[in-house]
């Protein structure tokens, strides 16, 4: 029985996960700070304000959703991906996906 290795796109993929989970974070962060401004009264009123509002509104719940189906997407992969293969396998697969 060949020996199993730690799978590097399994790790990869686990990195991914990490670094993009952080970046989304961020992003609605930085999207939610406005919107909580605005809400205040103090920063821009009026019907443009308000429409502005609705806008921002929606691209925060925009970005929400599409930053929760790409973590759940790279998760379904991750929960496909075997995190030992042989060390053949594991060789194989740092050549193709360029892997240190």
């Amino acid at each position: 029985m060949p020996a199993m290795v730690s799978n590097p796109l399994y790790e990869a993929l686990q990195h991914a996960i990490r670094a993009i989970g952080s970046m989304i974070e961020q992003i609605n962060t930085d999207v939610d700070r406005p919107s909580k401004m605005f809400h205040t009264g103090k920063v821009w009123t009026g019907p443009s304000a308000k429409q502005f509002d609705a806008q921002l509104t929606l691209l925060g719940t925009r970005t929400r959703t599409s930053g929760q189906a790409i973590m759940d997407e790279l998760r379904q992969i991750l929960g496909r991906t075997p995190s030992e293969v042989t060390e053949e396998e594991a060789a194989s697969i740092k050549r193709r996906y360029g892997l240190p």
